[in-house]
């Protein structure tokens, strides 16, 4: 959970945060003049105007007063047969490339960040233009990958970006995809107006998103809150904004801020750019005429394997003076920003922005809120206008620039005499390494060494401690494989058998050659997790077996690659079961059932396994369903190794926000016992069905650990449980699962159960939900014996949520109570 404490900034700190910021994405003087280039009509000789936009036939690049451009033929042009008149004379013509060919722009040798907009319409003629398939690149990045132009009605589909130049040649490349072709309408290309979006100053939604070194931005979504859709007519540089009403969750929660007729107070010079005026005209307030007052939720599809930029817009419009008003801007639920205009403008009705760099999230959505605060009695809330930008980190190869009719023979003579060169010492210095090493026995049950690969790893890091304490022994060859059968199972790795994404990379489905159906989980170089993790997963899963925990069925790691292999689990995470509205809703057996299996996995790691192993991230998304539904815990890339004479592990704090056990993170000593809390908030959940940390609830009902034991104390815990399953649960069966949470939540690591009693107080409940047992439950509970919980293997898939890292430079916590605890860490993840 993160949240920024904005009242306590300074009011002129925002107008520095503006003149000092810098990013990749900027420009260079605060100076804008309307742009008069490039406007390309692309398959024409004639010139169109279209919204005050001269817009050149890419065949009359001579009469292009202020600059110059150019495309690379071959290529032909078409022109719409049918003449619509229904579209811009600009959709009636396209330029169709057959090979890779381009468009130059001449621009400034100074660096510029650029608005590039590329036109399509796949009009009428005879070549079927939205049979297209190609690519398109520009600086180094690939804009558009496998593109297909699919018209929405009669109107034409524009791709808008954000890239950062200092070339004085700036070219767009148009790549068709093996025997397509490549088509486009029209161009733009014209220096960005000021309006500042920032990577580097905007503030952090997801800890483990990184910044990338260099990016492009895409408009995603730009949205007219409140008012009505702004054509590219009614915007300085040609923007269109939706309206937001598509977008809203429960529209009875917002109402229309009343229509603002004088002109915004811009501030500072040039800001009016940022936004047309009837964006700050118009706004959507929170609806207090209703019996109860609610957070209004705008809710967007976006790439689930993606960052985003977005930007909120904000205009006092409603406030009757300054400094009255605060509300809370919440993104994707583990974000909260308190807001008062005070703090960025200096008088109502002034316009100000606020950026946000959000992080991936599995789901696709994220969803964007606003709601009352705290700190006044005024309950009310607005937003003017939001954009949603992509944040496009993915380097193309660039494409060669050079003519092949230009390139002269002493090149080519010396190109293929180094390159024959090359080879030749090659060829010598393999077969000298070949006669040096020494003859490899036959692959058989003996042991080999994990390389330090993939994720950016070095070779040192092989000698790093893993659960052992000591560097990775050795790990079985049996199961390794091949990486041409893991892109075979994968078909390359191609995004549409893309099923996760976590902290050590993608998930993808897949099939391998002897039919099986696998999960491999492949590491992405600068995720937060690698070679350390990749080590612990294989040296834990090759030496346990039990029918509750996952199980590996190979790795690979050639090439650089650090890539896991599990088998597909049909029915997903149990998490999903708990939140998902696709999904049939669990009953309340069989979230005991579920609850059970869990809990005797997590006894066969405490007791069961060779010396031990504590899980470290035990949570939602860490247990599995098969097509039975029967419980795995899985993903044990966090777990850590616990000799049975030790009573705990010293170690940095690991884990999940939410899950994470308080004396753990006090005084950063691991043992069993951190686990069952982390489990115990886990029935909580199964219990209640919603997150364990949920921004969009009041402060006091944030943390579902604190929040349920509270509801409990004063006998209201029935009030909170899952109303799917309120009907069906047994007051007895109620009160022994609860209390069973309760001891696993105890602050003293101390009083908390094992988990072999856990599982003995949670079969107690099963037992009073099957048979109505009139009579209180026992209290008392009786250990179990490790080895009735060791079942026949059955292999998992792992999960992939995001994790928690405490720094080694954290300050002492040992005082702290549970509670404070929780509160420090709500600070810690704003910094």
């Amino acid at each position: 959970m993160e949240k920024l404490q904005s009242h306590t900034t300074h009011p002129v700190f925002p107008l520095l945060l503006f003149l000092l910021q810098f990013t990749s994405l900027h420009l260079i003087s605060s100076a804008y003049d309307l742009p008069d280039k490039y406007f390309i009509n692309c398959g024409s000789n004639e010139n169109v105007n279209d919204i005050n936009r001269n817009f050149t036939g890419d065949e009359n690049s001579g009469s292009l007063s202020s600059g110059s451009f150019f495309f690379r033929k071959p290529s032909t042009a078409v022109k719409d047969s049918n003449q619509s008149g229904n579209t811009s004379t600009l959709y009636h013509t396209a330029r169709i490339f057959r090979e890779q060919s381009l468009y130059g722009f001449e621009t400034d040798d100074v660096t510029t960040t650029y608005l590039v907009r590329l036109h399509f319409f796949a009009f009428s003629s005879p070549t079927d233009l939205s049979t297209a398939v190609f690519d398109v690149s520009a600086s180094g990045f690939l804009l558009l990958h496998n593109f297909t132009a699919k018209n929405s009605g009669s109107l034409p589909l524009i791709k808008e970006f954000f890239l950062t130049t200092s070339t004085a040649k700036f070219r767009i490349y148009f790549t068709p995809k093996e025997s397509s072709f490549a088509f486009v309408n029209a161009i733009e290309v014209f220096p960005a107006p000021p309006v500042n979006f920032s990577l580097d100053g905007a503030n952090r939604v997801g800890r483990d998103y990184k910044t990338p070194s260099s990016s492009v931005l895409q408009t995603i979504y730009r949205i007219n809150v409140g008012g009505a859709e702004i054509k590219p007519g009614g915007d300085t540089v040609w923007r269109n904004w939706d309206t937001d009403e598509s977008y809203l969750r429960t529209k009875d929660t917002a109402k229309t801020s009343q229509f603002y007729s004088n002109r915004p107070d811009y501030q500072p010079e040039d800001s009016e750019y940022a936004a047309p005026d009837l964006v700050y005209q118009t706004a959507k307030e929170m609806n207090t005429n209703r019996s109860r007052l609610s957070n209004i939720t705008w809710s967007f599809d976006v790439n689930k394997t993606a960052g985003h930029l977005v930007r909120a817009h904000f205009c006092d419009i409603i406030s009757i003076s300054l400094n009255v008003l605060w509300f809370n801007m919440y993104i994707n639920g583990n974000f909260s920003q308190e807001i008062n205009s005070y703090f960025y403008v200096t008088q109502l009705a002034a316009p100000f922005t606020i950026d946000y760099v959000v992080g991936s999230y599995d789901s696709g959505v994220m969803n964007i809120s606003i709601g009352p605060s705290n700190t006044t009695t005024e309950k009310n809330a607005f937003l003017n206008g939001l954009e949603i930008l992509e944040i496009m980190d993915g380097l193309a190869v660039n494409p060669k620039e050079n003519d092949p009719s230009k390139i002269s023979i002493p090149i080519v003579v010396g190109s293929a005499l180094g390159g024959f060169a090359l080879l030749s010492i090659l060829v010598v210095g393999f077969f000298l390494l070949r006669r040096r090493r020494k003859p490899k026995p036959a692959e058989h049950s003996s042991w080999g060494h994990v390389p330090a690969h993939g994720g950016g790893s070095s070779h040192s890091r092989v000698t790093e401690l893993t659960i052992n304490g000591s560097p990775v022994p050795n790990l079985i060859l049996g199961l390794k494989i091949s990486f041409a059968e893991i892109q075979l199972a994968t078909k390359n790795f191609n995004p549409k058998v893309l099923i996760g994404r976590g902290g050590f990379g993608n998930v993808y489905k897949g099939t391998l050659l002897n039919g099986t159906k696998v999960a491999v989980k492949r590491s992405s170089p600068g995720s937060g997790q690698g070679l350390p993790e990749f080590q612990t997963e294989i040296m834990v899963l090759s030496k346990i077996r039990h029918r509750h925990l996952v199980s590996l069925i190979g790795y690979c790691d050639e090439r650089s690659e650090m890539i896991l292999v599990y088998e597909f689990m049909e029915k997903g995470t149990l998490r999903d079961h708990l939140y998902s509205p696709d999904l049939p809703r669990l009953t309340w057996k069989q979230r005991l059932e579920i609850c059970i299996g869990a809990a005797s996995g997590l006894h066969y790691l405490h007791k069961g396994s060779s010396g031990g192993i504590i899980h470290r991230d035990v949570k939602s998304t860490n247990i599995l369903l098969d097509e039975n539904r029967v419980a795995k815990v899985a993903d044990f890339g966090l777990s850590k190794s616990s000799p049975l004479e030790e009573t705990h592990v010293s170690t940095n704090v690991k884990g999940t926000l939410g899950y994470l056990d308080p004396e753990y993170f006090r005084s950063q000593q691991l043992t069993e016992k951190s686990d069952v809390y982390s489990f115990g908030v886990v029935l909580l959940e199964v219990l209640c069905a919603r997150p364990v940390i949920d921004n969009l609830l009041p402060r006091d009902q944030m943390n579902l650990a604190e929040w349920a034991m509270k509801c409990k104390h004063k006998g209201l815990l029935e009030e909170i449980v899952d109303p799917a399953i309120k009907g069906q649960i047994n007051p007895n069966s109620l009160r022994k699962f609860s209390e069973t949470a309760e001891k696993c939540l105890q602050e003293d690591g101390s009083l908390r159960p094992a988990m072999s009693d856990v599982i003995w107080d949670l079969e107690y409940a099963l037992q009073l939900q099957q048979t109505a047992v009139p009579r209180e439950p026992h209290e008392d509970s009786t250990a179990m014996d490790s080895s009735a919980f060791i079942l026949p293997d059955v292999r998992r898939v792992p999960s992939i949520g995001s994790t928690f890292e405490r720094d080694d430079t954290a300050p002492d916590f040992s005082s702290l109570t549970a509670s404070e605890v929780f509160s420090q860490l709500n600070i810690d993840s704003a910094r």
